[in-house]
């Protein structure tokens, strides 16, 4: 079982920690972490753990293990296996997790534009899709105008916590139409935008800015129709017809 720091800091980069397993893939578990697991559309992080002589073992990506309270960290290619109960220094690639932290609540803001159930997303460095369930047509540069004002008003963006009950006992607080979010530890993340959530609440699991105009310049490069009652929206840093923002 490890400890999700990234959980309640989204902006921690380093801790301490001590190795607890070593799998038979190589994946390295700790008791405490500030890397994110994959989930939700968001990929995990990278960067590197620091041994007490200096030297480095570098973090390919980081994922669940049979659960969600663990937490195993990769390795690239060719790295020095710790010791277990050894005493590591762990480092995210911030630069890396922030686009992402940034590009996952331009997910949430676009949710907001765009109010239809959502069937399908995925959050990447340079460009992110969300998916939803609707036949209407929609002008995609309306979108990125409307998108753009809420990041400018610059709204706060912070977490609240309910128990897994309350979950359960408000199914319509959930936009995803098909994925089910984070649950099973006991309690659940709200994402809340706005004061007193006035722009939006979604439970979610991953990491976000703390206030709208962080995401800076995004844009709808383009909508796809991915089926009879499907739109698929790809997020772009920048404005369009200019070079990314990142």
């Amino acid at each position: 079982m490890t400890t999700a720091l990234f959980r309640d800091d989204f902006y921690l980069t380093t801790t301490e920690a001590i190795v607890t397993a070593i799998r038979e893939d190589g994946g390295i578990e700790v008791d405490r972490t500030c890397f994110y697991a994959t989930s939700g559309g968001q990929p995990g992080d990278s960067g590197f753990f620091e041994r007490a002589d200096g030297t480095r073992i570098d973090i390919a990506t980081t994922r669940n293990g049979e659960t969600k309270d663990i937490i195993i960290h990769v390795p690239a290619a060719n790295q020095t296996v710790p010791l277990v109960g050894e005493k590591l220094v762990l480092h995210i690639d911030w630069q890396r997790r922030y686009r992402l932290m940034r590009m996952h609540t331009a997910c949430h803001l676009l949710s907001v534009v765009c109010s239809f159930p959502i069937t399908g997303a995925a959050v990447g460095e340079e460009e992110s899709r969300v998916d939803f369930d609707m036949v209407e047509t929609i002008d995609k540069d309306a979108v990125t105008e409307a998108l753009m004002k809420l990041v400018a008003e610059n709204h706060p963006v912070y977490l609240r916590w309910i128990t897994d009950a309350e979950l359960s006992a408000n199914p319509d607080i959930v936009k995803s139409k098909n994925v089910r979010p984070p649950s099973g530890l006991g309690r659940v993340s709200l994402v809340c935008i706005g004061q007193d959530s006035a722009i939006d609440s979604q439970p979610c699991g991953g990491t976000h800015v703390s206030e709208t105009q962080e995401v800076g310049a995004i844009h709808i490069a383009r909508i796809e129709k991915k089926g009879k009652e499907n739109r698929r929206f790809r997020i772009r840093f920048g404005m369009p017809d200019s070079t990314p923002v990142l």
